[in-house]
């Protein structure tokens, strides 16, 4: 397995690229660049490289009016003298040791380019507009020269490197977006702040799952892999038996809602890249295989599968996330409900329904839990398996309506169970290195080992003393607090069966109050 993935982190590797652009000073424009961000090598066969658009901003004749063209930009719709160069990793042989090292000694490879076109991705674009809201202030950024300008989000550049051409040299193996599932694994390569140190950055590896999706056939996609600035244009791609297939380009690396860091990057689907591009390859004699799909495996079914339990809960103008326990019974938090307005409950692949809440803990309660009883049964429902032990280190996923909220259905974020705090010997806090945000209070914390419901997520954390939020330290309440109050409930249809929650002792409360007591008050 171990020569397995460093064939596959090669082939990763010689996929991705560096693209460096730089122009001619003069009175209007003295900043020449260079402007750099990642790329990925498409052919070789001839050579092509696709990058974000956005690099090539200061550059653009029009200036950033020019992005608002619904047609691809030709090369002199830039200003002239530009110097393009494409930055590989030396060449690594099939038969270097299995354990990788990078040193510093040969250098990346360096190859001169030309641009062919800027070219928009209509179905990114739309998928956009959908996905993120105005009103939630949504920004995208990087150190791409167009950082901050949402109109270069979904432009791309394609590039001619006659550098990279290879005798018999194909496409790079791809693959459709069309038949990605929430959750399942991607390997993202880029180089974190393009050309400004390639010795130590270049193709650099991160991996996470797919959160969610969004557009004609899945053109937007987000992830949880950790991407930094530079990262931009760089490749997403399936793991799969015969090797890594290109899924995606990164679009932009940090994403932030409103003044909160989401802490998940956007991709674009590479086959809506190809088919906004048609035009423009057709044009340069380029013949584009077709991408191919790929066979679906079966979704994990009934109680395994952490989307079937998941709900929207929205209560007047508040909203969050709630785990379904039974076909007419579920748990979300207090501080979702509490507004007291409407309630209504969107179960996965199901219709709105009503409830009302049945129980809510104390404002003084550490744990904040509400119980909702539907107005109807969630049909086929089979209720989760709730976990009655917690390994710290294990990996986990946290399922909710954070980040695109009601848009595109919960999204999926992966991370490690970091922590678990008990209380004379009981777990009472689980925490996590998943990223969590606004709106995924209540969704369900689980176990990728057994696919058991380990707990529900309370909150992440804010520092008060800088402003900052923290989406991947988070709190969780444990299934096995849960558990007894729940059963008990069942047995007696009695709301009264979670009063036992409003009294916790003195140490959980210090615990939710994340400080030890005495001490000045927690600035978490």
């Amino acid at each position: 397995s171990g020569r397995r993935w460093t064939l596959a982190r090669r082939e990763v590797e010689r996929a991705c690229c560096v693209v460096s652009v730089s122009g001619p000073a003069d009175s209007q424009q003295p900043a020449a660049g260079p402007w750099s961000c990642s790329g990925v090598v498409l052919s070789r066969g001839p050579g092509l490289v696709l990058c974000q658009g956005a690099v090539f901003a200061p550059f653009l004749r029009d200036g950033p009016a020019a992005w608002a063209q619904p047609r691809a930009l030709p090369p002199d719709a830039l200003r002239p003298g530009l110097r393009l160069f494409v930055l590989q990793p030396p060449a690594l042989g099939l038969d270097a040791p299995a354990t990788p090292l990078r040193s510093p000694a040969g250098g990346p490879r360096r190859h001169e380019a030309r641009l062919l076109a800027l070219v928009p991705c209509g179905a990114f674009r739309r998928a956009l507009a959908r996905a993120f809201g105005r009103a939630d202030r949504w920004r995208f950024g990087g150190e791409a020269a167009g950082d901050g300008d949402p109109r270069a989000l979904h432009w791309f550049a394609w590039l001619r490197a006659p550098g990279l051409d290879a005798p018999g040299g194909g496409w790079t193996p791809r693959v459709g977006a069309g038949c990605l599932r929430k959750g399942e694994g991607l390997l993202a390569c880029g180089s974190p702040f393009g050309a400004l140190c390639p010795d130590l950055f270049l193709n650099t590896l991160s991996r996470g799952v797919v959160s969610n999706l969004a557009g004609e056939e899945n053109a937007l996609i987000l992830t949880d892999a950790r991407c930094l600035p530079g990262t931009e244009g760089g490749g997403a791609f399936l793991p799969s038996p015969a090797g890594p297939r290109l899924v995606a380009v990164i679009a932009a690396s940090f994403c932030w809602k409103g003044a909160e860091w989401v802490g998940l990057t956007l991709l674009c689907s590479l086959a809506a890249i190809l088919r906004g591009s048609a035009g423009v390859l057709d044009e340069a004699g380029v013949a584009v295989p077709p991408v191919p799909g790929r066979a679906v495996a079966a979704q994990a079914g009934g109680g395994r599968d952490p989307l079937g339990w998941t709900a929207l809960v929205e209560c007047g103008a508040a909203w969050g996330s709630g785990v379904l326990l039974a076909p007419r019974l579920l748990l979300t938090c207090r501080h979702v409900v509490e507004a007291g307005g409407p309630l209504r409950v969107t179960p996965a692949a199901a219709a709105v329904l009503g409830g009302r809440v049945v129980f809510a803990t104390e404002e003084s309660s550490p744990f904040d839990v509400a119980a909702v009883e539907l107005e109807e049964s969630v049909p086929g429902f089979v209720p989760p398996c709730l976990a009655d032990t917690f390994l710290p280190g294990e990996e986990v996923s946290v399922v909710g309506f954070g980040a695109l909220g009601r848009a595109c259905g919960p999204s999926v974020t992966a991370g490690v169970l970091s922590a678990v705090v008990a209380v004379a010997g009981r777990p009472v806090m689980l925490q996590t290195t998943c990223a969590v945000h606004g709106g995924s209070s209540g969704g369900p914390l689980v176990s990728s080992r057994s696919g058991c419901l380990l707990g529900i997520v309370a909150s992440n954390t804010r520092d008060t003393g800088v402003g900052a939020t923290y989406p991947h330290l988070n709190f969780c309440i444990p299934a096995t607090v849960l558990q007894p109050p729940v059963m008990r409930y069942h047995r007696t249809g009695n709301p009264d069966a979670f009063a036992a929650l409003n009294r916790a002792g003195e140490g959980v409360r210090a615990a939710w109050r994340l400080q030890r007591q005495p001490g000045p008050p927690s600035k978490l």
